[in-house]
C-alpha cells in the first residue's frame, strides 16, 4: 500500500461502496500548494494530520497551527482504536502501523510551548498596518515611522520603541513633514490608541527578540524524519488578527530568505494555514495581492503552503488558482451561499464521470472526501471518492504532561525561551535626549548674550544633531524680550519623558488592578 516517493492519502470508492484505488500525494509535486475544505466535524483536523505526518516520514519539516489543540497528539504513538482499525480493514491499508513524530511546540505566549517573536523591523509597515487595522492615512505615517529608524539608526525591535519613535514624531510633526511627508498628529494619536489595542490582546509577547530563526522550523530528527512545528493557536485566536498576521509574516521571512531550487523530489518545507479565511477577511487589497504573489513564487523556494478552512469561498480565487492538490470534505448546502459554495467546490476538480461532485458533497461521510491531486506532468488527476487513512498518531491533544516532556527535549530547549533586551530605539532615544538636555543647559549657564542662528548643510534628524552647530540651526537663544524658547532637543528630551512616563504608569495600573481582582 506504501509507495515511495508519494503519500497514502487514503482508498477510492466505486459507485457500490467496493474499494477502488489507493490515492497519493506526489511528493514532487508536494510544493504546488493544496487546499483542505470542510463543514466543521467532517474530518479536516484528521487529514491534516495525515498529510502532516506523511511529510514529515518522507524527511520534509511541517509547519502548522493548532487550533483546538487536537493536533498536539501527533507527537505520541497512536493507540489501538476501534474506528482505526476498521478504517485501515475497509481501505485494505495492511501497512497500517502506529507511530511517533518529532514536534517542536510553539506559542507567543509562552504557556504551551517555546516563545516564538519577531521584532517590528522584520514584521514591516504593511503588515504592522494590516495588524492595526490602519487606515490610509494612518498607513502612510507608518510608512515614514520606518524610513526615520533607518535613516537615524534606530532599531525598531518592540512595541514600547515604536511608542517612542511615535511621540517623537508627533513633537516635531512640522520639521519631518518637511523631509518626509505630512505627519498628521491625529494619524499618530489614532496609531497609538491602536498599539494600546494591540498590548491588550496580548501583541507585546510577540515582538522582542531573540526572534524566530527560519532554521529552527526546517529541522529533520536523527531517524530522518521532518520536524513538526505545532503552533498553539487556542488562546492566539482570541485575536484572530493577530494569528493570521504571524502566519502570513512567516511567510513572507521564507519566502525572502530562502534561496531558489526550482522544482525539487520533495519540499524544503510544508506550511498549513489552518482557519485560512481569517487572513482574507476584510483584508485590503494590497494584502490579498501580497499573498498572491507569495503563493505564486514561493513554490520555487520549494516551500508547499496548504489552506485549511470550511468553506472553499473563503479563498480569493486568484489563490485558489494556485492550490494543485485538494481535498474537500462535506459542506452544507442549507443557504445561498452554502449552495454557491458548493458549485465552486465541484467546479475545481477534474470531473468523474462515475458520480456527480456537487451532490456528492453534501452526502459525504466523516472520514470521507473528494480528492484530486496532482499527478504525471502535474495535471490534477480525475476527482476521486476517497475514505481518508487513519492517522499513525494519537487522534487527541497530548495531556500538560506530556506536552511539556516533548518540550523539555526539544532541541531548541533554551534559545527563546527568555527575553533579550537589547538598546534599541527607546533606550537611543532617551539617551540622546539626556545628552542633549545636558549639553543643552551647559550652553546656556555660560551665555551672557544672544547667540545669531547659524545654518548648515546636509540631512538630519531634529533633535539629533552632534554638537554646538546643531544647536544653532535650530535657532536656539535669547531673544530681545528675554523669552527662552523651547528648543526642538528640549521637545525630544520631553517627548521621550512622557514615553517612559507612559510605560511605568502603565506597569503601576495593570498592578493595581491586578492587586484589586485577587
Amino acid at each position: 500500500m506504501l509507495e515511495d516517493g508519494k503519500i497514502f492519502i487514503g482508498a477510492s470508492r466505486n459507485p457500490d461502496d467496493s474499494i477502488n484505488k489507493p490515492e497519493y500525494l506526489d511528493l514532487k509535486f508536494g510544493n504546488r500548494h493544496g487546499l483542505v475544505t470542510g463543514a466543521t466535524g467532517t474530518g479536516k483536523t484528521v487529514t491534516l494530520q495525515v498529510l502532516a505526518e506523511g511529510f514529515s516520514k518522507a524527511g520534509v519539516p511541517v509547519f502548522c497551527g493548532d487550533i483546538k489543540g487536537d493536533l498536539s497528539g501527533i507527537a505520541a504513538r497512536g493507540e489501538a482504536k476501534d474506528f482505526l482499525t476498521k478504517r485501515a480493514e475497509q481501505i485494505g491499508f495492511t501497512d497500517y502501523e502506529y507511530d511517533l513524530f518529532p514536534v517542536i511546540f510553539w506559542d507567543l505566549f509562552g504557556e504551551k510551548g517555546h516563545r516564538v517573536r519577531t521584532t517590528i523591523a522584520e514584521m514591516g509597515p504593511l503588515l504592522l498596518a494590516r495588524l492595526m487595522d490602519a487606515s490610509e492615512p494612518q498607513e502612510g505615517v507608518i510608512n515614514i515611522a520606518f524610513k526615520i529608524a533607518d535613516k537615524a539608526g534606530l532599531p525598531l525591535l518592540d512595541l514600547k520603541d515604536f511608542s517612542a519613535l511615535l511621540n517623537y514624531m508627533a513633537e516635531n510633526a512640522s520639521e519631518l513633514s518637511n523631509q518626509f511627508g505630512l505627519i498628521s498628529k491625529t494619524s499618530v494619536g489614532s496609531i497609538q490608541r491602536a498599539m494600546l489595542v494591540l498590548e491588550q490582546q496580548g501583541a507585546e509577547h510577540f515582538f522582542g527578540e531573540p526572534a524566530l530563526k527560519i532554521s529552527d522550523i526546517m529541522r529533520t530528527d536523527n531517524r530522518g524524519y521532518g520536524q513538526i512545528s505545532v503552533l498553539a493557536a487556542d488562546k492566539l485566536m482570541m485575536n484572530p488578527r493577530l494569528y493570521a498576521t504571524f502566519l502570513l509574516w512567516l511567510l513572507s521571512e521564507l519566502f525572502e530568505e530562502l534561496p531558489e531550487v526550482g522544482d525539487p523530489d520533495k519540499p524544503k518545507l510544508v506550511f498549513f494555514f489552518d482557519e485560512a479565511h481569517l487572513l482574507f477577511n476584510d483584508a485590503p487589497k494590497v494584502l490579498t495581492e501580497r499573498v498572491e504573489q507569495v503563493v505564486r513564487l514561493i513554490r520555487s523556494k520549494g516551500v508547499g503552503v496548504y489552506f485549511v478552512t470550511q468553506n472553499p469561498l473563503d479563498v480569493p480565487e486568484t489563490v485558489l488558482a494556485q492550490l494543485g492538490n485538494r481535498v474537500q470534505h462535506a459542506l452544507r448546502a442549507y443557504s445561498p451561499r452554502e449552495q454557491k459554495a458548493v458549485k465552486t467546490a465541484a467546479d475545481t476538480f477534474r470531473p468523474n464521470p462515475a458520480f456527480d461532485c456537487a451532490t456528492v458533497i453534501t452526502t459525504l461521510g466523516t472520514g470521507e472526501a473528494l480528492v484530486s491531486t496532482l499527478e504525471a506532468k502535474g495535471a490534477p488527476s480525475i476527482v476521486e471518492r476517497t475514505l481518508i487513512r487513519p492517522p499513525s498518531g494519537r487522534v487527541g491533544p497530548l495531556t500538560d504532561a506530556e506536552r511539556q516532556q516533548v518540550m523539555d527535549h526539544s532541541p531548541v530547549l533554551g534559545v527563546y525561551d527568555e527575553d533579550l533586551d537589547r538598546e534599541s530605539a527607546f533606550e537611543i532615544l532617551a539617551a540622546r535626549a539626556k545628552k542633549a538636555a545636558e549639553s543643552e543647559a551647559a550652553k546656556q549657564a555660560q551665555e551672557a548674550q544672544p547667540t545669531e542662528a547659524g545654518t548648515t548643510s546636509g540631512w538630519s534628524l531634529p533633535g539629533f544633531g552632534g554638537g554646538d552647530d546643531d544647536n544653532k540651526q535650530s535657532g536656539q537663544g535669547r531673544g530681545r524680550s528675554g523669552y527662552q524658547r523651547e528648543t526642538v532637543v528640549e521637545a525630544a528630551m520631553k517627548s521621550v519623558a512622557r514615553t517612559v512616563a507612559t510605560q511605568v504608569g502603565r506597569a503601576l495600573v495593570r498592578g493595581i488592578l491586578g492587586s484589586l481582582k485577587r
